[in-house]
C-alpha cells in the first residue's frame, strides 16, 4: 500500500497505545504525531494542521463514561468544524459512539483494535479530509478571484491618431505571451490597456489578476505575491495562494512597478526568471505560468540610470514597451470621452441627460488635464450630480484655472505638472494626505514617495 502525504495526531494517555498506533499507521501516512496530555489539544490545533485526529474517550483512571473525550471532541469541532476526528475507546458502547458521531466525530474504533480495521478507518477519514480541503481551497480561490479579477466592462475609448497607434500595438502583441511594460501618467488608462491585451490573448478565459505594488508593504510582499502556509506568521490563519498562483495560466498585472524597493525587485525577478514561487512557511516551490504585464507612471529608464530600478528586471518586463498618451495629447478624444462619461453617470444617478454646450466642451478641451482621463471622469460625475439645469456650461466644471494652459506650450514639464497637481489636491483637502491620494488615484506609499521626491511640505 502506497504511503500518502499527510499528518495524523493521536491523543491517548496510554504510552503503549501511542506506540502501537505509530507502528500501525506509519506505513500509510508520512507523519504521525502523538500526545498523551489532552490539555495540549488547543495549542496543537492552533499551531498545526492535521488531516485526521485520533482521540481517546477517557483520560482519568477508572473513568469509563467518555465525557472527557466528548468534551475535547467539542473543543476541536468548535474551532475546526471540518476536522476529521476518529474516537478510540476500550469500551464498545454503541450509545457513546452515536453521541460522538452526533457531536462531530467522523468514525469510532474500539481498542484493542485490529490493525487492518484501524488502517482502513484512518485512511477513509484521511481521504474525506482531503476532499473537504480541496473543496475549501476551491471556494477560497473563487472568493479570491471574485475580489481580484477585474469585472469592469469598460472599453478603451478614442478615435485620435495617438490612440489608433495604441490599438494597433495591442492587436500585434495580444496573441503573444510577451511581457509588456505600459508607461503613462496617472489616469491615462494603463489598467484598461492591460485588460484589453488580456482579453485579446489566448489566456482570455483565465484570470486577470491585478496587484497594486504601491499599496503593498515590504513585510507583506511575499505573502501577497507568493502566498503563505497557515501559521507562517501571526495573522496567517489559513493556507493562502499568492497572486502568482491565482494568475496561473492567466495574466498578472503588476501596477506601480516603479514603487518597489531594490530588495523586493530582486525577489520579483527571481520568481519571474525561475517561473516558480515558494509560499511563506513552505520549502516546496510551485511552478507558475502567468503572462506578466507591468505598468508605471514614473520614468523607469531614468530610474535604471540612477540605480533605483534593476536593469535586468526591466529587461524581463519590457519585451514590448507601450506608452499611453496623456489626455492633453489626444484632445480629439475629449468630446467622445465627455459624452461617454455623461451617459454613464446620468444612468448611475437616474437623472435626465443634460446637453453639453459648445462653451462647456471648449472649456474642457482647453484644460490641460493633469489628472488625465480619471480627472475628466470625476469632473463629469461632479457636473452630473450638481447640475440644476438641462445644459452644462463652463461654470458647471470645478477645474483648477492654473491648469488651463495652452496645449502648445513648449515649456510643459511632466514632473512640474505632477507636483502642481499633488499640491492642489493637498490644499483642496486641507492637508489630508489620504483624501488627496484618493482623489489623485495614488496609493499612500506612492504619494509619500512623491512628497519626498518633490520636496512638498504639508
Amino acid at each position: 500500500m502506497k504511503k500518502v502525504k499527510g499528518t495524523i495526531l493521536v491523543i491517548d494517555d496510554d504510552p503503549d497505545v501511542l506506540h502501537t498506533a505509530r507502528i500501525v499507521l506509519k506505513p500509510l501516512i508520512t507523519e504521525i504525531v502523538t500526545e498523551s496530555n489532552p490539555q495540549q489539544i488547543s495549542y496543537l490545533i492552533n499551531h498545526h494542521q492535521y488531516d485526521v485526529i485520533l482521540l481517546d474517550m477517557n483520560y482519568t483512571a477508572g473513568v469509563t463514561s467518555g465525557k472527557e473525550g466528548l468534551f475535547w471532541l467539542k473543543t476541536i469541532v468548535e474551532k475546526l468544524p471540518h476536522q476529521q476526528v476518529v474516537m478510540i475507546t476500550a469500551y464498545g458502547d454503541i450509545k457513546l459512539a452515536v453521541e460522538a458521531m452526533k457531536t462531530g466525530a467522523a468514525d469510532f474504533v474500539v481498542k484493542p483494535w485490529e490493525n487492518e480495521k484501524l488502517q482502513a478507518t484512518v485512511l477513509s477519514a484521511f481521504h474525506h479530509s482531503q476532499s473537504k480541503k480541496e473543496l475549501t481551497d476551491l471556494r477560497n480561490e473563487r472568493q479570491s478571484l471574485k475580489k481580484l479579477i477585474s469585472t469592469s466592462a469598460s472599453e478603451i475609448i478614442g478615435n485620435s491618431k495617438p490612440m489608433q497607434e495604441v490599438f494597433g500595438i495591442i492587436d500585434k502583441i495580444a496573441a503573444t505571451d510577451a511581457s509588456v511594460l505600459i508607461l503613462g501618467e496617472n489616469g491615462t488608462g494603463k489598467e484598461l490597456v492591460a485588460q484589453a491585451i488580456h482579453q485579446k490573448s489566448q489566456r482570455s478565459d483565465e484570470a486577470f489578476i491585478k496587484v497594486d505594488l504601491g499599496s503593498i508593504t515590504e513585510n507583506l510582499f511575499e505573502s501577497e505575491l507568493f502566498g503563505h502556509k497557515k501559521g507562517a506568521f501571526t495573522d496567517a490563519r489559513e493556507d493562502r495562494k499568492g497572486r502568482f498562483e491565482l494568475a496561473h495560466k492567466g495574466t498578472l498585472f503588476l501596477d506601480e512597478i516603479g514603487n518597489l524597493s531594490m530588495s523586493l525587485q530582486a525577489k520579483l525577478l527571481t520568481a519571474i526568471q525561475s517561473r516558480e514561487v515558494t509560499r511563506v512557511g513552505e520549502n516546496q516551490p510551485i511552478p507558475i505560468d502567468s503572462r506578466i504585464i507591468a505598468a508605471t507612471n514614473g520614468n523607469i529608464h531614468q530610474m535604471v540610470q540612477s540605480r533605483e530600478f534593476r536593469e535586468d528586471l526591466l529587461y524581463r518586463l519590457n519585451t514590448v514597451e507601450l506608452t499611453i498618451p496623456p489626455l492633453r495629447e489626444r484632445v480629439d478624444d475629449i468630446p467622445l470621452l465627455a459624452d461617454h462619461f455623461l451617459t454613464v453617470f446620468v444612468q448611475k444617478y437616474r437623472k435626465p441627460k443634460p446637453e453639453l454646450t459648445d462653451e462647456g466642451l471648449q472649456y474642457l478641451i482647453n484644460y490641460s488635464w493633469p489628472g488625465n482621463i480619471r480627472e475628466l471622469q470625476h469632473a463629469m460625475e461632479r457636473a452630473v450630480i450638481m447640475a440644476e439645469k438641462s445644459r452644462l456650461t463652463a461654470d458647471d466644471f470645478l477645474l483648477d484655472q492654473k491648469a488651463k494652459v495652452p496645449l502648445n506650450d513648449s515649456n510643459l514639464n511632466l514632473d512640474e505638472m505632477e507636483k502642481a497637481a499633488i499640491e492642489r489636491a493637498i490644499q483642496k483637502n486641507h492637508g489630508n494626505i489620504s483624501k488627496a491620494a484618493k482623489e489623485l488615484g495614488l496609493g499612500r506609499t506612492t504619494i509619500y514617495r512623491k512628497l519626498d521626491r518633490y520636496g512638498i511640505r504639508y
